[in-house]
């Protein structure tokens, strides 16, 4: 699963957002990139005030801090799309 997380460099929340993520990646597969939003004028406009955010990048899923490992295995699931099967 490809997943984004925003935040900024020396954001104490997104570090601990990162911790939590990664113990959730021991448990499943997980793609994360981490995306520093003062690089892009959009990005601290849509994403300043509510960092650290992550994306699901299929389904479009955002979700917000605060969350810990339950929380990010719920939304995980739920944020999932079901892959087509072709016969």
């Amino acid at each position: 699963m490809a997943l984004v997380l925003f935040g900024t460099e020396a954001c104490h929340l997104c570090e601990l957002a990162q911790a939590v993520i990664v113990n959730v990646a021991g448990q499943i597969s997980l793609d994360v990139y981490v995306e520093d939003i003062a690089e892009t004028e959009a990005l601290v406009e849509r994403y300043g005030l509510r960092i650290p955010v992550l994306l699901n990048e299929q389904s479009g899923a955002e979700l917000d801090w605060p969350f810990d490992e339950t929380q990010l295995l719920n939304w995980l699931q739920s944020s999932a799309q079901p892959e087509l099967i072709s016969e």
